[in-house]
């Protein structure tokens, strides 16, 4: 394509500054302290997967002698070299913030982390016991001398790097230690206030009874990261779950694509880690201490309300709130009386869409369950009733995805417990990850069958729907339902090219309908007719669609686009046309939410549900875009893009030459609105 290296922003450097975006949050000192240290830990945590899926895939490709240009227009070599740049420059933003902001902020509020040497006698005797107790019998220090091979370093965990000798004079040996993932690592000093000492450097002051009558001359802290993504090739795989059980298993000992190492390590102890790890000079990464950030999410249990966000409780939908929920002739009814939009995690997930599933499970009247599962929690109410329901003779239909990544695990666990109970276990359709929100019930009223259905943009998650953002819909329309059973006989086995009324399905359907909306939209403003396309979503990348956005800016339809992630479209392509804006809204909650809205000459379309504007949605997924039919709707769909845009509230906005801008003080330097924190109060109201 000409001047392609030109028309996208590459999708990991646009994902780096997302992360940028993040870590801008926790920089900003108007929000509350301990709600700055969570987005530090979000911002490492995101960082980790980050190198553990894109940059190991990246890795790969290198290593497969692949040199052509990527659609931003720069090779595979290339990108790595820039994304250890950007690291390292956030790196040091990070170093900045913890030392000279956060770090005597949390001071001041008794939140110390100390060193062992500032200890006084009776506030180290405690924390010997403490180790003594709860610490030494979990460790296991591992030796790499010639009769022992070097240890196994596993992926994202904390270690003591230690060089030493047995006596005098003798041989040097290196010792590894891990430190334990499964014990806090905020060691209290007292009960006075929350002074703590790491649990690493615990562990390094007490070598002497780990490693007794070892002459330490060396201690370093380091931790590396590695390939985490899985690699089946289904076309040769009979069974799914077991060679995914098998991929598993292989995933600790993938190839290293990251050190971090403490400042200051000896040189002698960074040339045997590297060597021994087969890991190259810019993949290490020598940091200022602490490693690993992510224990900053610890900080969030510390009792100091002031320091933190207001307490946040979900309420109940109007048309709910009358009614006994735990009634299943109530909660069906009020589905019937009018299909019901639902915003989580603001409108509770638990009392509507788990209580949707557990009625049915335990209602006599209902027959059948189906059910798509990406990711759930370890404890899933909704995998209980599915099981519930299985054992009590309803056909139950539950079409899992065993790979999500980094819930392949827990998925495996239930597809077995669900098969033990009897349900019908699919894992979809081959070639294709089953990325859909959807649920199914089929029950027996005086007027016959009735299916109920849910879909969103969400997964089924109590958990993660307390902090996510998402949309969905609870209907007893009969159109939709019929939509969605053809749905489900496709994910069950059965091949069919089925026409939707209400449902645009990937891969086959999104792509191509969102296209002829692009253009329609385009036509509509060259006719002279109002136009407008808005979306508000969690990646843009997909370059055809990017491309299509182009055209449509450059013929003079208004753009409004919401991004909270990924975004490869490049506002200096359509600065000049004055039409395109771009922005992006993060907040304590994750805007995982996706909204499609096309004027349509003032009839206007709105589309929610799973899918983001990247080619795996489109074309590698089977996704789905559900049609929203109520005015009602409709217009609260419209308030939340037309509120995103309000200047009223603090977000990030794409520039003309491309860079992202956080707009969090209004035009007289006053700090301005928290748009989330919006939407909690209108809800309790």
């Amino acid at each position: 394509m000409k001047n392609a290296q030109n028309n996208y922003i590459d999708r990991d450097l646009s994902w780096i500054d997302f992360n940028t975006r993040v870590l801008e949050l926790a920089e900003n000192q108007k929000l509350p302290l301990l709600e700055r240290t969570k987005f530090l830990a979000i911002f490492s945590s995101n960082l980790d997967e980050f190198f553990m899926v894109r940059v190991a895939s990246l890795k790969r490709k290198i290593e497969f002698g692949n040199t052509d240009r990527l659609l931003s227009g720069i090779t595979p070599r290339e990108l790595l070299v820039e994304i250890h740049h950007k690291v390292r420059a956030l790196q040091d933003r990070v170093s900045f913030l913890l030392i000279n902001d956060l770090k005597p902020r949390l001071a001041e509020e008794g939140i110390k982390r100390v060193s062992w040497d500032s200890l006084s006698d009776e506030e180290k005797a405690p924390l010997t016991e403490k180790f003594i107790r709860d610490i030494y019998p979990v460790l296991t220090p591992l030796a790499s001398d010639p009769a022992h091979p070097f240890p196994h370093i596993s992926g994202l965990s904390l270690n003591l790097g230690i060089i030493g000798k047995t006596e005098k004079g003798g041989a040097e040996q290196f010792v590894r230690v891990k430190v334990p993932s499964n014990v806090s690592r905020m060691v209290r000093i007292n009960d006075s206030d929350y002074s703590y000492i790491l649990l690493e450097d615990l562990i390094a002051e007490h070598l002497h009874l780990l490693l007794p009558g070892t002459i330490i001359e060396e201690i370093y802290f380091f931790r590396v990261t590695r390939n985490q993504d899985l690699d089946i090739d289904e076309d040769d795989a009979d069974d799914l779950l077991e060679s995914l059980e098998e991929e598993l298993s292989r995933r600790k000992f993938g190839a290293a694509v990251r050190m971090e190492v403490e400042k200051g390590v000896a040189p002698r102890l960074l040339e045997k880690l590297t060597e021994e790890l087969e890991i190259t000079t810019p993949e290490v990464f020598i940091q200022q201490p602490p490693l690993d950030l992510t224990y900053l999410f610890e900080m969030g249990g510390i009792d100091l309300p002031h320091l933190k966000d207001q307490p946040f409780r979900s309420v109940q939908p109007h048309r709910l709130e009358e009614i006994d929920r735990h009634d299943a002739e109530s909660f069906f009814s009020a589905i019937r009386d009018g299909e019901m939009l639902l915003h989580h995690p603001y409108e509770t997930f638990t009392s509507t869409v788990v209580r949707f599933v557990e009625l049915a499970a335990q209602d006599p009247k209902v027959l059948a369950i189906k059910q798509t599962l990406y990711r759930t929690s370890g404890d899933s109410p909704i995998m209980q009733s599915l099981i519930e329901a299985a054992k009590a003779g309803k056909q139950v239909l539950a079409v899992i995805e065993l790979r999500a990544r980094f819930d392949e695990q827990a998925n495996v666990r239930w597809a077995k417990k669900l098969e033990d109970a009897g349900a019908h276990v699919v894992y979809g359709v081959i070639g294709l990850k089953t990325h859909a929100k959807a649920s199914l019930v089929v029950r027996r009223e005086d007027s016959g069958l009735t299916v109920y259905s849910h879909i969103g943009t969400g997964n089924y998650n109590p958990k993660t729907a307390r902090i996510y953002d998402d949309l969905g819909i609870m209907s007893a329309d009969q159109e939709l339902g019929q939509d969605l059973l053809k749905l489900f006989n496709h994910l069950s086995g059965v091949h069919s090219e089925s026409h939707y009324s209400r449902l645009l399905v990937a891969p086959h359907g999104i792509r191509k309908n969102l296209l002829e909306k692009i253009e329609r939209e385009r036509r509509n403003h060259l006719d002279g007719k109002p136009s407008q396309i808005r979306w508000k979503l969690n990646s843009l990348v997909d370059n055809q669609m990017i491309d299509a956005l182009y055209q449509a800016a450059k013929d003079g339809v208004p753009i409004e686009i919401y991004v909270r992630g990924a975004c490869s479209f490049r506002m200096s392509k359509v600065a000049q046309f004055r039409n395109v804006h771009v922005r992006s809204i993060l907040g304590r909650f994750l805007e995982h939410s996706r909204i499609y809205n096309f004027h349509n000459a003032g009839n206007p379309e709105f589309y929610i549900g799973s899918a983001d504007i990247m080619e795996r949605n489109l074309d590698r997924r089977v996704e789905a875009l559900i049609r929203v039919e109520d005015p009602a709707h409709k217009s609260e769909l419209a308030s939340i893009l037309e509120l995103s845009a309000s200047p009223r509230f603090r977000k990030w906005e794409m520039a003309e030459d491309d860079t992202w801008h956080y707009i969090k003080n209004g035009t007289e330097g006053k700090a301005l609105e928290d748009f989330q924190e919006y939407f909690i109060e209108r809800y309790k109201k």
